[in-house]
This record gives C-alpha cells, sequence and structure tokens, in this order.
C-alpha cells in the first residue's frame, strides 16, 4: 500500500534484512507489519523500542482492557489522529465499549454516558494530553482508585499513546 501523503517511505516487510529481527518480533506481537510499523522501520531501533514498549503499555500491564482503549481513543480524538481511532475502535469494542460509549469520546468534554471510573481515568486523559499538567487533587483522585503500579500505568498509557498519536499526525499517516 502506497500513500504520497505519508512523509517518510513505507519500508515493505522482508526488504531490507537488518530488519528481519525485528520484523519477526513484530509479527509475533501483532500478527502484522500494519502500516504504523512500515513507517517505523525506517530506523530499525525505533521500531524495536516502540514495538516493545506499546507491547507492554497494551498487553502486560493490569490497567483493564475497556478503560485503556478509551484513553486510547480519548488521544486520538484530542490529537485529530484519526487513523488511531479507527485502528483502536475494534479493540475498544472487543474489550467490551459500547458503541454510544466510543462516540461519546469523539464530545469535547467527558460525557455522562461514562461510569465514574472512566470518566475519572478520561478526565486524566484530557489534562495529560491538553496541558500536560495534571492537576494535584485531580492526581490524588486517581490515586485514591489505584496502587503506584496503577498510577504509573494509567499515566504511562496515555503518555505512550500521546506520542503513537503525535507521530501519526506529524507523519500524516491515514488510511
Amino acid at each position: 500500500m502506497t500513500n504520497t501523503r505519508i512523509r517518510v517511505p513505507l519500508v515493505l516487510p522482508g526488504t531490507r534484512p537488518d530488519l528481519a529481527e525485528v520484523e519477526a518480533r513484530i509479527m509475533a506481537e501483532r500478527g502484522r507489519v500494519s502500516l504504523l510499523y512500515q513507517v517505523l522501520l525506517n530506523s530499525g531501533p525505533i521500531a524495536s523500542g516502540w514495538e516493545r514498549m506499546l507491547t507492554a503499555v497494551r498487553n502486560q500491564t493490569g490497567v483493564p482492557a475497556d478503560l485503556r482503549e478509551l484513553m486510547i481513543l480519548r488521544v486520538a480524538v484530542l490529537n485529530g489522529a484519526g487513523f488511531e481511532f479507527d485502528a483502536h475502535v475494534p479493540h475498544a469494542q472487543k474489550a467490551g465499549v459500547s458503541m454510544e460509549k466510543v462516540d461519546a469520546v469523539r464530545a469535547t468534554s467527558i460525557a455522562d454516558v461514562f461510569e465514574p471510573i472512566e470518566r475519572l481515568v478520561l478526565e486524566l486523559t484530557d489534562a495529560m494530553t491538553r496541558d500536560v499538567k495534571v492537576p494535584d487533587a485531580l492526581m490524588a483522585r486517581i490515586q485514591q482508585h489505584f496502587d503506584p503500579k496503577g498510577v504509573v500505568e494509567i499515566v504511562a498509557t496515555v503518555a505512550a499513546y500521546n506520542m503513537v498519536s503525535r507521530l501519526l499526525v506529524a507523519l500524516n499517516v491515514a488510511h
């Protein structure tokens, strides 16, 4: 697939022997080398580190899948990363997020459709993504619901997907 809008060339799997190991890890973890990874493979070390970090964030934390996917969708909305949003809708649905909530995550403010814990993590997502700084009062509320490991994992999820969406937007990665 070629998309002239993307600002770097795509690296097709199997075309660079020096990338065979990282491509194999991507295939083993994700089942395919997606468009995002074809972009990232322009730098083997970045693609490798990215795959390891995002695998940890998505698959090796205690963050409930539904909360994780709501945070990812919200980051994508706030950063204008339609590619990321579209990529995660199926993951959100698989995690039990209703289409009503998927649609509501697009609203400017956090809708009443969300449960209190969902609203809380979405507030954190908004603060981290829009303002970078998290107010002490909001962090105190997060800490009431999550132990230190959970706090780090939730914050890392929002931070990691800000990285993802910002790379996608900067490099014009779109469908």
